[in-house]
């Protein structure tokens, strides 16, 4: 790895090199983060997004504002900056403070800064490896008291390699579920109103040749009703240390409807997505209110070829758009880590990550 991932590198120049994930699926685009300002526009524009990517993005944007400074005492100001872009996912203040703590005592910043947003960086992708081969134990799991051959997982959102380095999160047991040769075939939620299933998940699913399907946010509790569906399996943008979950909005209705029927409901998350300090994610994590025209515009590819955004309400409708929702643990039925899988309560999370 050393600083070369799927979703960003450092490429030739030392420079930071990120896709361009508004440009997907219709085009493949890269941008190259030259300065403190780039990086928080990068994250706040979802030019990148994915708890997981935005930490990532953000331990190399503190790399990429040593440039601009000549001490520790103005990097702090970048990297505020930096912490302040996005309010949700836990990933990028924990990148953030990881990095400022390392630097602290550092007499070449830069150089320093390279270093150490390499090895967090290195460490989340071996995390992403192990996410996918415990996940993928409870597939073949899952298979076995089946007796089926076939397996269905529905997935919200985007939680693949563009959204946490560098197998993913949701999507690395799937991954791997291919690579051991499991018939495997994804239910993708579209997920209103940015589409990050449609266009996302379902480009990622592409590359690897990985039969899926894209479906109507609201067509999951059929699926699941319908017996279609064997599994459900999400990432998540923080997880507080009783186990709830903060994921893009619509997590909250899937899990209640597989709750319903019987489906197992589980997320996959890396260490970094812990939030300690919040003991009760549905009162305490915040949560993000992204532009009413994300839910007012549709963009997509027109007869031409053109890529458009088009009005899809009355002009002057009012809209609300809330970007994120919390699972409650108790609708959780366990959490997919690099250190294997635990229930969703504090006392589990606690022995297995903060002991």
């Amino acid at each position: 790895m050393q600083g070369k991932y799927r979703a960003l590198w450092i490429n030739e120049n030392e420079e930071l090199e990120v896709i361009d994930q508004t440009k997907l699926p219709f085009s493949y685009e890269t941008k190259v983060l030259k300065t403190t300002d780039e990086v928080v526009t990068a994250i706040t524009d979802m030019t990148i997004r994915g708890a997981g990517v935005i930490g990532s993005v953000a331990a190399f944007g503190i790399y990429v504002a040593c440039s601009e400074v000549n001490n520790y005492s103005d990097l702090q100001k970048k990297a505020k900056l930096i912490r302040d872009s996005r309010p949700t996912a836990v990933n990028l203040m924990w990148a953030v403070d990881r990095m400022m703590d390392q630097l602290k005592k550092s007499t070449s910043l830069k150089d320093d800064a390279l270093k150490f947003a390499i090895e967090l960086n290195d460490q989340e992708a071996l995390e992403s490896v192990e996410i996918a081969k415990n996940g993928c134990d409870i597939i073949e799991k899952i298979l076995e008291q089946k007796e089926s051959k076939k397996f269905n997982i529905l997935t919200h959102c985007n939680a693949g390699w563009l959204a946490v380095i560098d197998e993913g999160t949701a999507l690395a047991p799937i991954y791997e579920a291919q690579r051991r040769g499991i018939d495997i075939h994804v239910w993708v939620d579209e997920t209103r109103p940015r589409n990050q299933g449609a266009s996302l998940t379902a480009w990622e699913l592409t590359q690897s040749n990985i039969p899926h399907t894209i479906i109507a946010d609201n067509t999951g509790g059929h699926l699941m009703q319908q017996g279609m569906v064997d599994m459900v399996i999400t990432g998540a943008d923080r997880v507080s240390a009783n186990g709830d979950v903060a994921n893009k909005i619509g997590t909250y209705l899937k899990a209640l409807a597989a709750n319903d029927n019987d489906v197992p409901f589980y997320v996959a998350i890396p260490a970094s997505t812990f939030d300690f300090d919040i003991e009760d994610g549905v009162k305490d994590i915040p949560i993000e209110t992204r532009s009413a025209d994300e839910v007012k515009y549709m963009r997509g590819v027109d007869e031409n070829g053109v890529v458009r955004e088009v009005l899809i309400t009355p002009k002057d409708s009012p809209a609300l758009n809330y970007g994120f929702d919390v699972t409650p643990a108790r609708l959780i039925t366990g959490l997919i880590t690099n250190k294997g899988v635990c229930k969703a309560n504090l006392a589990e999370i606690t022995k297995k990550f903060n002991s």
